[in-house]
């Protein structure tokens, strides 16, 4: 899936302290899992909490343990309150999970699924307008915009200059 130059990877040791952190201070700790979780996001870099599953289920191998469905929901959801994941809608279906190391939004093609991130700052003039306008605050990190990508339209042969 295309990452315009953002390589998110290097999140999760970066954030395994911060996290181990935020977690004491709600008088938790950083479970194995909740680490394997953000490990998962970081990697998969937009991710449904099913794909997330997947993940981990692989990764733990025949013999080894994964969470369940609802662990992974449970940690996600937590995640997302510590700051750590965003998670973003792009379209009908569950959300994509990806690293909040800065939010952003995405462009989504509804031809061939493929995402997209894009610089928060594609958007400064929409909305600047929107706030003139109508007040409105846009959080970028949740937006998603759908259309057509170059290469799906180059094979419909609608190449749009």
């Amino acid at each position: 899936m295309g990452h315009e130059g953002q390589r998110i990877g290097g999140a999760v040791g970066e954030a395994a302290a911060p996290l181990a952190e935020r977690l004491r201070e709600r008088g938790l700790r950083l479970t194995p899992q909740r680490r394997r979780v953000l490990a998962a996001v970081a990697a998969l870099e937009h991710a449904t909490p099913e794909a997330i599953g997947a993940r981990l289920r692989e990764e733990a191998g025949a013999e080894g343990s994964a969470p369940d469905a609802s662990t992974v929901y449970r940690n996600l959801e937590l995640l997302e309150q510590l700051g750590l994941v965003w998670h973003t809608h792009l379209g009908k279906g569950a959300p994509v999970y990806h690293a909040s190391e800065h939010p952003h939004p995405h462009v989504v093609c509804a031809s061939c699924g493929e995402i997209t991130s894009v610089a928060p700052d594609l958007l400064d003039d929409a909305a600047e307008r929107l706030a003139a306008d109508l007040g409105f605050t846009v959080d970028v990190g949740h937006v998603a915009l759908s259309g057509t990508c170059r290469a799906c339209r180059e094979r419909a042969g609608s190449e749009i200059p």
